[in-house]
């Protein structure tokens, strides 16, 4: 396989192997509604073979940081339909990651100010920007054992409101410290009930998850992002080759859309989940070069490949490395909140070739 071959992927045809990884950008109304400068944004980046969106919350209790969007509100589904209708206008596709941030938040970057909830009472490192600036993150609130299951439907309604905000697929993120992760990991999850304790329990919330997910939407428009050995956001995982295979072992006969595999450099458990997955895998190889990346599709690891910060950067990525041109720089004193400053003013070739004459 090429980069620039086709391939399906669940319900959707890709035109190219060359995908726009989830990159929070902390720039959405204060309620969660996507703005203009959102829909511009994903709109400009749409010649990519998949956008997936910055991880967007399935609840009020899923929320962690400042100007995330949500997609569990009418005005939510109002305001990413506009951007789904800019994308596909381009002729694009886009999912919608569905984030749940669990112990990763503060009460006062949420629109209820309540303690954050996790599997258990376990304080993460690290502090939190808010409005009034860096604060410790809270100890948790563990969920109860009823709770769990309102938490899944959570999942399941996001993902119908995405459906209804005209995205093509969802992805369940399940990675990088977050809700999900921290019921997989060693160190977040202390429960003793049936979503504690064995690997058998620990997976058993990302498979409920994504379960309900399938089951409301489609195995097929359904995806899940995994970061394997992630020690981000405060994560333990101490056999980290035990645990994901059996998590894909559990979820392989749903047939999903795809596993969205964030690599932090074990090479051998990469090339034993490659041959536990039974459809597409999408693989984000983070802070290499596109030759590289390109390498993994031509030894068989990937069958798609993602970029976060060469896409912010390069709106026109594939008709760049089409070309063999230049890449813009990514400037990363403008990822997190702010104005249309190295958000959408990012010169496609064709401007800075047009400057030059």
């Amino acid at each position: 396989m090429t980069l620039w071959d086709p391939i399906t992927v669940g319900r959707m045809q890709l035109p190219h192997r060359l995908a726009m990884a989830p990159m929070t950008r902390d720039r959405s109304r204060p309620d969660g509604v996507p703005t203009e400068l959102n829909v511009e944004y994903y709109r400009q980046r749409a010649s990519m073979a998949l956008i997936v969106t910055e991880g967007t919350q399935p609840s009020a209790d899923g929320q962690g940081y400042l100007l995330t969007p949500g997609i569990h509100t009418v005005a939510h589904v109002a305001g990413w339909r506009e951007v789904t209708d800019a994308v596909h206008a381009e002729g694009g596709r886009i999912v919608a990651q569905l984030m749940h941030t669990g112990r990763v938040a503060h009460p006062d970057n949420t629109p209820h100010g309540r303690q954050p909830v996790a599997p258990s009472a376990v304080r993460p490192t690290g502090v939190m920007f808010t409005a009034s600036g860096p604060q410790e993150m809270p100890t948790p609130r563990a969920l109860g054992a009823d709770e769990v299951a309102g938490v899944v439907e959570e999942f399941r309604h996001a993902a119908s409101a995405a459906v209804a905000a005209g995205f093509d697929a969802v992805e369940v993120h399940g990675a990088n410290g977050y809700l999900v992760h921290q019921f997989l990991s060693d160190n977040a999850n202390q429960r003793t009930d049936a979503h504690g304790g064995s690997i058998a329990n620990r997976i058993r919330f990302a498979v409920d998850v994504v379960s309900a997910v399938a089951d409301e939407i489609g195995a097929d428009r359904t995806g899940l992002r995994i970061s394997p050995s992630n020690p981000y956001n405060d994560i333990v995982e101490a056999d980290p080759h035990t645990l994901y295979s059996a998590l894909l072992s559990a979820l392989a006969p749903m047939d999903l859309a795809y596993l969205h595999l964030l690599h932090f450099g074990d090479e051998d458990l990469l090339r034993d989940l490659r041959r536990a997955w039974p459809t597409a895998l999408l693989l984000n190889r983070a802070g290499t070069d596109i030759d590289t990346r390109v390498a993994d599709l031509d030894a068989g690891l990937a069958d798609v490949i993602t970029v976060g910060a060469l896409a912010l950067a390069n709106p026109d990525l594939p008709a760049r490395v089409r070309a063999g041109a230049p890449l813009n720089d990514a400037d990363p004193t403008t990822f997190y909140g702010g104005d249309h400053r190295g958000y959408t003013d990012y010169p496609t070739l064709e401007e800075v070739t047009s400057r030059a004459r």
